[in-house]
């Protein structure tokens, strides 16, 4: 069987190496892919956006199945075009996109739906939003609509930083189009949760829980980036508040996703805050988070594959997916300077020649081979993954096994994993 995934992230780059292992996989593609990737898979050099190319060279392949993972191809169709050529893939519609595409789109559908979720209006105005921020109270959350690669979310703590913050976003255009369309809403508190599920447009199978760590500086200081980190299993997605989020939060977005005339086939991201009032929806993606999959992949006993086929077959409720006792901590090496300008370019030591470190899993996602060493191509560099008997356990094999690797300037976190395991010392 003949597999293209789409993307060259450090997400791929889990979903690659599980896909594996499945013994029908004869050969497998990845586009861009990365330097790390090209030790698993062949990498060929065509934009993860580039739906006319990505589609010629499926065809051309004669791919038996494609993986579309990141969400802007998503957001622009990829799949629609994929499946309409007779080439199945793992992913939702461009309609079924929209839930992550949208904020727009999918704050409505919450509130349409009674799914539990923030305060919020919606703006294309940004003298109309300044007026409905100056009347309100703070914190206060300023999201712009469309993607905006994991960042297009500001928190301002006092009406100066909201005004400069609305000002960026729809004037300055730091996000361009994506800030055209602005939410405004309220400041939840709580532990978040990363919920990511298996969908096939009716029935809705959830992943090991976890917890991402998007702030750049310990403490959850400085800007958003894409994620520095994750732990899996997250200890305040207790068995009581998956039932919660099952009841009224997992299934109705399921069935709110039919109603609409778009169901979601594919993974389907709830990003969560376990607030005083119980959960609520922060956030949906329409695909695999990057770094999460890194963190929760590694623990599946299930074949992947054999999951993707049944989500784009229908017949999700037909498997028994299973999952490793244990858990696993991720920790995001980055350029210094991301989420802001960093260089590129730099030698990576301490990787043996595929680019591994024995004893953890080495997902690459900012790298390039030069035919002698790895080097730096992005702002997250690499993400460093050990399983162990629980989030302590494996927290402190990630961080022992990151020691191994340096580049120049190379910034990581050094508390991944600590609000998740004083909460298990809590307990």
């Amino acid at each position: 069987m003949k597999i293209l995934v789409v993307g060259g992230g450090g997400r791929e780059h889990a979903v690659i190496r599980k896909l594996k292992q499945n013994p029908n996989v004869t050969d497998i593609f990845c586009a861009p892919g990365n330097g790390g990737i090209s030790r698993d898979a062949a990498c060929v050099p065509i934009k993860a956006t580039d739906i006319e190319a990505m589609l010629g060279f499926a065809l051309s392949e004669k791919i038996d199945f494609a993986v579309i993972t990141p969400d802007d191809p998503l957001v622009l169709g990829m799949a629609d075009e994929f499946r309409k050529h007779g080439i199945p893939c793992f992913g939702p519609s461009k309609d079924a996109a929209r839930i992550e595409g949208s904020k727009v789109f999918s704050k409505n559908l919450m509130k349409k739906y009674g799914i539990p979720t923030a305060d919020y209006q919606t703006f294309s105005s940004e003298d109309e939003a300044v007026d409905y921020i100056s009347k309100g109270s703070f914190p206060i959350v300023i999201k712009a609509d469309g993607l905006a690669l994991g960042k297009g979310v500001i928190i301002a703590e006092n009406l100066e930083d909201a005004k400069a913050a609305v000002h960026s976003i729809m004037s300055d255009k730091i996000f361009g189009a994506s800030g055209n369309n602005i939410v405004v809403e309220e400041f939840l508190t709580g532990p978040e949760i990363s919920a990511l599920t298996f969908c096939d447009g009716k029935c809705v199978k959830p992943m090991v829980s976890s917890m991402d760590h998007k702030r750049v500086f310990d403490d959850n200081r400085g800007p958003n980036t894409g994620g520095m980190g994750v732990v899996a299993p997250n200890p305040f997605f207790t068995e009581a508040v998956a039932n919660e989020c099952m009841e009224k939060i997992f299934l109705p977005t399921i069935k709110a996703m039919q109603e609409e005339g778009c169901p979601f086939q594919g993974c389907l991201y709830f990003g969560l805050m376990l607030t005083p009032n119980g959960p609520k929806v922060i956030e949906y993606n329409c695909r695999f988070g990057d770094p999460e999959t890194q963190a929760i992949l590694p623990l599946l006993e299930t074949d992947l594959l054999d999951i993707m086929l049944a989500t784009t077959n229908g017949t999700l409720n037909d498997i028994d997916i299973k999952w490793k006792d244990g858990a696993c901590a991720c920790v995001v090496a980055a350029s210094g300077g991301y989420p802001g300008k960093y260089p590129t370019g730099l030698a990576i030591s301490g990787l043996n020649s595929d680019g591994q470190i024995d004893g953890a899993d080495v997902f690459h996602a900012g790298t390039k081979f030069d035919g002698e060493q790895f080097l730096t191509a992005g702002g997250r560099v690499l993400s460093v993954c050990c399983v162990a008997k629980d989030v302590p356990a494996a927290q402190r094999a990630a961080y022992e096994k990151l020691s191994q690797v340096s580049f120049e300037n190379m910034h990581f976190r050094r508390d991944i994993g600590a609000v998740a395991i004083a909460a298990i010392n809590n307990k």
